[in-house]
C-alpha cells in the first residue's frame, strides 16, 4: 500500500540500513539543494521461453540497491549501489553533493499523499509452480501445431516480476509501492510453398499469471498469432506513394506514443528540442483530437500508483480538442518550467536517474463508424498492426513498419500487403486526422518504451483513425 505516514514503512530494508541514519544522510546530501531523494528497490523477475518443442531459456534474477539524488537547478548529482548499507550510502552522499556545490537552493515541497492502490501486492511468480508453467508452454506449442499443419515453429514466453520500492525524502516523507508485472507472448511461424511468415500475439499487465495461463486465454493468443501469420502468407508487395490511411484501434496507438508522446515530455520542451516546444495553447491537431497520458488505470502495464519520485500518478490531458494543453513532467522539469509535477517521473531501476516518461498514452474515441471510415477510402491502406519504428523527437518525423495491413480501393478491403511502412511527422499527421472512430481500445499489455538508454513498461491505445496524405513506403512503385 502506498504510504507517506510513517518511517515504519522502511521496514523491508531495516536489516541493511537504519531508517533514522538513512534520513540523516539524505538530509546531508541535499542540504542547500532544490530537491532530492533516496530510492530503494528490491526486484525479482523470472522469464521462461519455450521454443520449437523445448525449454530455450529459464532465468530467475534477484536484485536490490539504492539510488541517491541531489538536484540543484538543472544539475543532478546521482550515485547508486547494489549494497544497501550506511557505509555505501555515506559514500554516495559525497558524489550526490557535487551537484549542490555551495548550495543556496530552496527545497521543493514533497509530493502529496495518496492511499490509492491500482494493483495487487501479490507476487505473480508464486501463483504457479515452475513445472506448471512449463506444462502451459508445452500445451501452447502442441495446440498451435494441431491447429494448422503449416505451423513449423512455435515460441512462447512467460515473464513475471515483483518490485518493491521505498522513496525517502529529506523532509522525512516516505513513500512505498509494490508493483507486480506479468506477460505472455506467443509467436508462430507458418510455411506454405516454400514461403514462411510469422505472427505474434500476447498480453500482460500489473496482475497475476493466473489469467494469462488460463487455457481460454492462451488459446485465443495462439489463434491470433496464427491468424496474423496465415494472413501474411497471402500478402502482396505493398504499394508506395502518398495515400490516405486508416489505422485500426488499440496497438496502432504505438504510432501516437512514438511520434507524438515523446514530443510532449517536459524535458524535451524545456530544452526546446521538441517539435511541440513553444506551442502551448495552440492548435496542434485536428478538432476532436484529445490525447491523454493516464497512469491511474487499474492493473494496466503502464500504470503506477506513484511514480519513481513519489508523486501519485494522474490522468493528464495533453491535447484537448486539438489544442496543446499540457506536458508530462517529473519534479525537476516541472520546477524549472514553473508547473506542477504530473506523476511521470520514472526510472528503469535504482541504477538510473528519473526523467519524464509516459505511462498509458491514448487518444479518446470520436463518433465515426470504423467500417464507414474504411468504406470512405478510395485508394489507401488499412493498417491493423505495427512492428518497429524510428522517430526523431526534434521534428517528429517517423517511420513505422506494418505487421498487418491491407490495400483498400473504392472502399473495398483487398489483399493483405507486406513490407508497408508509414512515413510522416507527428505534428502534421495530427492535423491530417479526418475521422476518429467510436471504438477506443487499449493495447493488450506488452509494450516497453526506451529513452536515453532506459526501458520502462508502458501502455498505448486509440480508436480507429483516418489520416490523410501519409507517405507509404513499399515494394511497388
Amino acid at each position: 500500500m502506498p504510504s507517506q505516514t510513517s518511517i515504519d514503512a522502511f521496514r523491508p530494508f531495516q536489516t541493511d540500513l537504519d531508517p533514522d541514519r538513512a534520513l540523516a544522510l539524505v538530509q546531508e546530501a541535499t542540504a542547500g539543494a532544490d530537491d532530492g531523494e533516496l530510492f530503494l528497490e528490491r526486484r525479482r523477475s523470472e522469464v521462461i521461453s519455450f521454443d520449437d518443442g523445448r525449454v530455450k531459456t529459464a532465468s530467475y534474477d534477484a536484485a536490490e540497491g539504492f539510488g541517491l539524488r541531489a538536484v540543484r537547478g538543472e544539475t543532478a548529482g546521482y550515485a547508486h549501489s547494489t549494497t544497501i548499507s550506511e557505509e555505501s550510502l555515506r559514500r554516495a552522499v559525497a558524489t550526490a553533493r557535487l551537484a549542490v556545490g555551495d548550495g543556496g537552493g530552496t527545497m521543493a515541497p514533497g509530493p502529496r499523499a495518496t492511499n490509492v492502490k491500482l494493483y495487487s501486492d501479490d507476487d505473480p511468480m508464486l501463483q504457479a509452480t515452475f513445472p506448471a508453467k512449463i506444462d502451459v508452454l508445452r500445451d501452447i506449442d502442441a495446440f498451435a501445431r494441431d491447429l494448422d499443419p503449416r505451423v513449423v515453429q512455435v515460441s512462447a514466453t512467460l515473464a513475471a516480476s515483483h518490485q518493491e520500492v521505498v522513496i525517502l525524502r529529506p523532509e522525512g516523507t516516505l513513500v512505498t509501492d509494490i508493483r507486480p508485472m506479468a506477460r505472455l507472448n506467443v509467436s508462430v511461424i507458418v510455411e506454405q510453398n516454400g514461403r514462411r511468415e510469422s505472427g505474434t500475439a500476447g498480453a500482460g499487465g500489473r496482475s497475476g499469471l493466473i489469467g494469462l495461463i488460463a487455457r481460454d486465454h492462451w488459446e485465443g493468443a495462439v489463434r491470433e498469432a496464427l491468424r496474423i501469420a496465415t494472413v501474411n502468407l497471402d500478402a502482396e508487395a505493398a504499394p508506395a506513394g502518398m495515400m490516405d490511411v486508416v489505422l485500426g484501434p488499440g496497438w496502432p496507438g504505438i504510432l501516437l506514443h512514438e511520434a507524438v508522446g515523446h514530443g510532449l515530455e517536459g524535458d524535451f520542451n524545456r530544452k526546446g528540442t521538441s517539435a511541440f516546444a513553444g506551442l502551448m495553447g495552440q492548435q496542434v491537431a485536428a478538432r476532436g483530437v484529445t490525447v491523454l497520458d493516464d497512469g491511474t488505470i487499474p492493473d494496466r502495464r503502464g500504470s503506477i500508483t506513484v511514480d519513481d519520485e513519489g508523486t501519485p500518478s494522474a490522468k493528464n490531458v495533453l491535447i484537448d480538442d486539438g489544442v496543446l494543453v499540457g506536458f508530462m513532467q517529473d519534479r525537476q522539469n516541472a520546477r524549472l518550467m514553473g508547473v506542477a509535477p504530473t506523476g511521470n517521473g520514472r526510472r528503469e531501476s535504482f541504477a538510473h536517474i528519473p526523467m519524464p516518461r509516459m505511462t498509458n498514452t491514448y487518444m479518446l474515441a470520436g463518433n465515426a463508424d470504423p467500417a464507414a471510415m474504411v468504406a470512405d477510402l478510395k485508394d489507401g491502406i488499412y493498417a491493423v498492426g505495427f512492428g518497429g519504428g524510428q522517430v526523431d523527437i526534434t521534428n517528429g518525423k517517423f517511420v513505422f513498419s506494418c505487421t498487418e495491413a491491407y490495400r483498400v480501393k473504392n472502399g473495398k478491403v483487398g489483399a493483405p500487403v507486406k513490407g508497408a511502412t508509414l512515413i510522416g511527422d507527428g505534428a502534421t499527421a495530427l492535423k491530417q486526422i479526418r475521422a476518429i472512430g467510436n471504438d477506443l481500445q487499449l493495447d493488450p499489455g506488452i509494450g516497453n518504451c526506451g529513452k536515453a538508454g532506459q526501458w520502462v513498461p508502458v501502455g498505448v491505445g486509440q480508436p480507429s483513425l483516418m489520416i490523410g496524405g501519409l507517405t507509404v513506403g513499399g515494394a511497388q512503385t
